[in-house]
């Protein structure tokens, strides 16, 4: 079974191609990526790491 929530460091940044901390709250507070808060904890959704990535390929192929 996959996990359906990835904590944002380093987890999501690992899902991301290896992506850095600071890059990851970057896209974060930009709005690019969504997360969900549990309790004083932050995830990332699987699904908005997906969605960030169909929207990139998007941008690519434009």
């Amino acid at each position: 079974m996959n996990p359906v929530l990835l904590p944002v460091y380093p987890d999501a940044g690992k899902a991301l191609g290896g992506l850095g901390r600071t890059k990851v709250y970057e896209l974060i507070t930009s709005g690019q990526l969504r997360t969900v808060k549990i309790g004083r904890r932050r995830f990332v959704p699987t699904t908005a790491i997906d969605e960030y990535v169909a929207r990139l390929q998007q941008q690519g192929a434009a």
